[in-house]
């Protein structure tokens, strides 16, 4: 599954996020309902929102003077597909990593045991005055 980078721009924004988990709790909402829940003003979530709708993350129908605003569920799950496949994906790289670190400590510990004593560098000591 290849990544939709405008999806996941649309979704980097923290505000945007939060105005996301705002329209799921609420069942949709407008740029005004939805000030109260970020720290912005109505018109910045009003640009927030026409990310959101480019990405197809929302869409907006207008209600009178103001758009009422839905999350599309079918782009969320699409987005939460992504999100679960590059998690998968950094998953399987973060144990190659660890193998390697793993095998590098193993490789150190037995030079170290086949290492005679005298060939190691003295042990650190504190002298107290």
């Amino acid at each position: 599954m290849s990544v939709d980078d405008a999806l996941w721009s649309a979704v980097g924004d923290p505000t945007r996020r939060r105005l996301l988990d705002a329209l799921l709790a609420d069942g949709g909402g407008t740029a005004t309902s939805l000030s109260a829940a970020v720290p912005v003003t109505r018109q910045a979530v009003a640009k927030h929102l026409a990310v959101l709708d480019r990405a197809g993350l929302v869409h907006g129908v207008t209600e009178g003077r103001e758009r009422r605003y839905r999350v599309d569920d079918a782009q969320l799950a699409r987005a939460a597909a992504q999100l679960d496949a590059v998690g998968r994906t950094w998953d399987a790289r973060l144990r190659r990593i660890a193998g390697i670190a793993e095998a590098i400590q193993r490789e150190r510990d037995a030079r170290e045991q086949d290492e005679p004593a005298a060939a190691r560098p003295p042990a650190a000591t504190t002298v107290e005055g």
